[in-house]
């Protein structure tokens, strides 16, 4: 009688702490949701201009190519790895799309195909770069930030120094155009969002890509093949890399490595931020959308209140340390893959 008292008892306290344990979860993946609410407000009371249509289509604009990177790493991160590729490989797309299109400094004119090139080579890059780093067992971080320096390089070798002005009527038509009010590179990377948020939630992919992040032997011993869907994972993240290349010579008109420059470690902190953790395993697009958002609406604040860039990137900097302390504080899973 007394051996089944306390086996009640046991089953009660193990259901208690589960059910704390289900509360506290909850209102850390809710938390992000609350820092945007609150920042929102609070901007609006001390940021004159900040809830006027004109702001809101600003902040829309800043955040495309912010979201667009920010999907392609949220895959890498959930598996524990990450991806420092962007400026370099964001640069090179850059660079060639704009050669192939209508510009000053070529006789092609490739229209939308030469996107599809562009797009398609960064896919080959972050093919590569997932190859280097499961054939060659080495830190993805290490292999990214390597190949984002050799891909910088070669943008510059493919414009020769002096980069190409875009004449594509096309192109400026996505620069300057809405839709309902959204800019058309907004547009393109909801779309974007959309394709990475099925993919993860409602493929075999997405829920191997979590797998592998929760514990990776565990799913090598379940039969998923650990390097081919880490393989997959880098072309996604070069794919959107790509894409936000693309979007990035969109929006100054010409093929510069410039680009990429500080798009990398801004779309790591809006993963973060939003919830997903560095470790691996928890998260998703959805926290990413958030966490871009909160980048973006605390970027836009800051200049609306006339502070220096220097200070924004110190801001920047102060976000970055606190999204990866509460990352850590999740688990003492080993950070880096």
């Amino acid at each position: 009688m007394g051996q089944m008292e306390n086996t009640s008892q046991i089953a009660k306290e193990f259901a208690e702490e589960m059910e704390k344990k289900n509360r506290k979860e909850k209102i850390t993946n809710w938390m992000p949701v609350g820092i945007l609410v609150f920042l929102i407000v609070m901007l609006s009371v001390v940021a004159d201009g900040f809830l006027t249509m004109y702001n809101f289509r600003s902040i829309l604009s800043q955040l495309s190519i912010l979201l667009v990177m920010s999907m392609g790493l949220t895959f890498v991160i959930l598996i524990g790895g990450t991806d420092l590729s962007g400026e370099g490989l964001g640069g090179f797309v850059g660079a060639i799309v704009s050669l192939m299109v209508l510009n000053t400094k070529t006789s092609l004119d490739l229209g939308v195909l030469a996107i599809l090139i562009a797009v398609a080579a960064g896919v080959a890059v972050g093919i590569i770069s997932g190859l280097i780093h499961v054939k060659g067992m080495l830190p993805s971080f290490m292999v990214t930030y390597a190949i984002s320096s050799v891909m910088a390089g070669f943008a510059v070798l493919s414009y020769k120094g002096t980069p190409a002005m875009i004449q594509d009527e096309f192109f400026t038509a996505l620069s300057q155009g809405s839709l309902l009010g959204i800019p058309y590179l907004t547009l393109i990377a909801l779309v974007i969002f959309l394709i990475s948020y099925f993919l993860l939630e409602h493929t075999r992919f997405g829920s191997y890509v979590y797998a592998i992040g929760d514990n990776e032997g565990v799913a090598r011993n379940t039969g998923i093949n650990i390097e081919k869907v880490k393989i997959k994972i880098f072309a996604w993240s070069g794919f959107c890399i790509g894409v936000a290349g693309v979007m990035g010579a969109i929006r100054v008109g010409r093929g510069d490595v410039s680009i990429g420059t500080g798009t990398v470690f801004p779309a790591i902190t809006a993963v973060v931020v939003g919830g997903t953790s560095l470790s691996g395993g928890k998260g998703g697009v959805l926290n990413s959308l958030v966490g871009a958002f909160i980048v973006t609406v605390v970027n836009n604040g800051l200049i609306l209140l006339g502070v220096s860039t220097y200070v924004q990137s110190a801001v920047q900097g102060l976000i970055i340390i606190a999204a990866v302390a509460l990352s850590v504080s999740k688990g003492n899973k080993e950070i880096v893959k």
